[in-house]
């Protein structure tokens, strides 16, 4: 895998401290090992640095775990895709909402 494809892949993670998304630039690759990257990475935001330590796989899809049951899985595995306005449309919902979270998804 290159280094430039780990830069943008760790460019798509949030600052764990002010949730600033990485710039590619602030990214080195210190080396890596098989599957195991080490990288430094800079917040431009916060001036915060990391060093992260990453297994990243080529070719390979991650084992799925859920508690969902199979017919559950299955279910969901032919639903079609949430679209946009779906999204916008729940977290408009969810932004004034002022009852209980709980109740809302419980099972009646």
């Amino acid at each position: 895998m290159e280094e430039g494809l780990i830069k943008r892949v760790m460019a798509s993670m949030e600052c764990g401290v002010c949730g600033q998304c990485y710039e590619p630039d602030n990214i080195s690759v210190l080396g890596y090992q098989e599957d195991l990257w080490f990288l430094k990475v800079f917040c431009s935001a916060c001036h915060t640095q990391y060093l992260v330590a990453a297994v990243i796989r080529e070719g390979r899809m991650p084992e799925v775990i859920t508690d969902l049951t199979e017919v559950e899985l299955d279910k969901f595995r032919n639903e079609g895709k949430l679209t946009a306005d779906e999204v916008l449309d729940m977290h408009n919902f969810l932004k004034d909402f002022g009852g209980d979270i709980s109740r809302l998804f419980s099972r009646k």
